[in-house]
């Protein structure tokens, strides 16, 4: 039973780091002024048919603070990668001359700061509802221990720290909106 209790929190822990994890790379996507090749993580393009990430058909590079350089590896390759980055709809207009593609960030303005802002807050509370979702998870388990006789005592220490993981998890969650939030409000 007590080997079953610590596989649980084993479990619990993991689950609620892989859900900040995915935190920290769906901030890495928000822009928060400077131009990076994560921007582009997540945007695919049709490949002779098949969907292929942008950087698995071009080199992406960063030339300054505000742009991207796409340099496909194929020259017909230019219009398919510019279509997709449209359609991605992450606000910024591809520029095409023929050999390479330029992605020029705009400066941010007050307003479009406040909306990255509110992104970055429905991505950490859509990260908590999962970190509280994987501790509701849990504690079930472990009251079906219980049934199967575990002690009341156990049940209530366990549940004791999964409620300590839990609000590790959350503290660490509020601590990257924190960051970020300062990062993007940075004139």
């Amino acid at each position: 039973m007590v080997e079953d209790v610590s596989l649980i929190m084993d479990v619990c822990e993991d689950s609620m780091n892989k859900a900040v994890n995915h935190l920290e790379s769906e901030l890495v996507k928000i822009r928060a002024g400077r131009a990076t090749p994560q921007m582009l993580d997540g945007i695919v393009v049709d490949y002779y048919g098949s969907p292929t990430p942008v950087n698995q058909v071009g080199n992406i590079s960063v030339a300054d603070a505000r742009t991207i350089t796409i340099q496909p590896w194929e020259k017909n390759m230019l219009q398919p990668i510019e279509r997709s980055i449209i359609a991605a709809n992450i606000g910024i207009n591809p520029q095409n001359d023929g050999t390479i593609i330029r992605l020029f960030l705009p400066p941010l303005t007050e307003e479009r700061r406040k909306e990255l802002v509110k992104k970055v807050n429905a991505e950490g509370e859509q990260s908590k509802v999962a970190v509280r979702n994987i501790r509701r998870d849990c504690i079930e388990d472990i009251k079906k221990l219980q049934k199967n006789g575990l002690s009341e005592d156990a049940v209530k220490d366990a549940e004791k720290n999964i409620q300590q993981i839990t609000d590790k998890y959350i503290a660490l969650v509020d601590k990257h909106l924190a960051a970020k939030e300062k990062e993007i409000m940075v004139v």
